[in-house]
């Protein structure tokens, strides 16, 4: 095999163009080449033009030889356009799978950099062109794929997937549509209303399986732009229907829950507890490193409060904030400050009406604005965010 033809071989980009030298600078390999052309096309007319103008060097970065970075530095032609009614007077020859029009990497490269950043975005592709020796910056890799062209989606695809999103929660919707077999957006709508869907399905025909959620806007929309279309609910909404209805369900029969033996029996199973209010546990002393700070503080509060001591004094002589000497002050016990349920976390205020709300839920009451009024009438001065938690 000639050298010619290994190049041809293994740099087939550089078939068309006259190698004269290869040689290292520093980390990378440079190659010097020039084209060997007489004529050149012109790239506005498309007219033939053998008038050469003068001759300059491109400089391009390709892919990686031998895990080293490449440059080629390429002499090139500028040619007249022999074209009077074209608008160019001269014009730059490209060498095709080489350069394109204002491009500082190869064809080769630029394609290559393109896939990497499709496949991980700015950040990650970056870390990975710094190991192929064709580093390049995140927002190169970013402005690569602005640059693409948008995919052509005359035909719809043949599974769509049609669901809302806020664009301001609570006030703009929107519809995104999805080609369920890429797994990819297809389109976005400014509204999520059946005319709009209905208008997209007849500009883009050929949808056979529409994907959707139970909203009453997409089926009639669905059901006039795409008639012939199999309209299934999606796996997300077919789970959450279900445990709505289930909710809703055991929301209606909870009064069967009061008629539950206070034990249930079977032959191979112990007896079990039937649900019932477990009421305040058993306090538990606590111990530990911090359990044992707070009584010494606890104790030392109290003590210089009896010799008559105010509160700011107390707080600087121990070293802690006005509003922790207050609580200490203000608790009878240091047990008061450790153990509420027997579980180690503090008592909330809303623990204390917790079986009224029990008894409440239980005869039927639901609403959480009513047993929110019931209870502020009892005393209560907590939000309504506890409650519906």
């Amino acid at each position: 095999m000639t050298v010619s033809e290994l190049l041809t071989f293994f740099f087939p980009h550089l078939a068309d163009v006259c190698i004269d030298r290869v040689f290292r600078a520093g980390r990378s390999v440079r190659i010097q080449a020039r084209t060997g052309t007489s004529e050149a096309v012109c790239p506005s007319c498309g007219i033939m033009s053998g008038r050469v103008h003068s001759r300059y060097e491109r400089r391009l970065s390709d892919s990686a030889i031998g895990g080293q970075e490449t440059m080629i530095h390429l002499q090139v032609g500028r040619f007249f356009c022999s074209n009077e009614a074209c608008g160019k007077q001269t014009f730059a020859e490209q060498v095709a799978g080489l350069t394109v029009r204002y491009g500082r990497r190869s064809v080769g490269l630029g394609a290559q950099l393109r896939a990497i950043a499709l496949a991980l975005g700015g950040r990650a592709g970056a870390r990975l062109t710094h190991r192929l020796a064709a580093a390049v910056s995140r927002m190169t890799l970013i402005r690569m794929i602005r640059a693409l062209p948008d995919p052509d989606h005359h035909a719809g695809p043949v599974v769509l997937g049609v669901d809302d999103f806020a664009l301001r929660r609570g006030h703009t919707y929107g519809t995104v549509l999805i080609d369920m077999a890429a797994s990819r957006p297809v389109d976005v709508l400014s509204e999520r209303s059946a005319d709009a869907l209905a208008a997209w399905l007849g500009r883009h025909p050929g949808v056979q399986i529409l994907c959707r959620d139970r909203a009453g806007a997409y089926a009639d929309g669905a059901a006039r732009g795409a008639p012939e279309a199999i309209q299934v609910a999606d796996r997300w909404h077919m789970w959450r229907n279900l445990g709505e209805a289930v909710e809703r369900t055991v929301a209606k029969h909870r009064a069967c829950l009061r008629d539950l033996p206070s034990t249930v029996m079977d032959e191979n199973h112990p007896p079990v507890p039937a649900l019932a209010d477990p009421g305040p546990a058993s306090p538990q002393r606590r111990s530990g490193r911090l359990p044992e700070r707070t009584r010494r503080r606890h104790a030392a509060v109290h003590d210089l409060i009896a010799q008559g001591h105010p509160l700011r004094a107390i707080a600087r002589e121990l070293g802690i904030s006005r509003n922790t000497v207050r609580r200490f002050a203000r608790a009878s016990e240091p047990e008061e400050l450790l153990v509420n349920d027997g579980t180690g976390r503090r008592r909330k205020t809303l623990d204390r009406y917790a079986p009224y709300l029990r008894q409440r839920w239980m005869q039927g009451c639901t609403n959480a604005e009513q047993l929110l009024g019931e209870i502020r009438a009892m005393g209560y001065r907590g939000g309504g965010t506890a409650l519906r938690q």
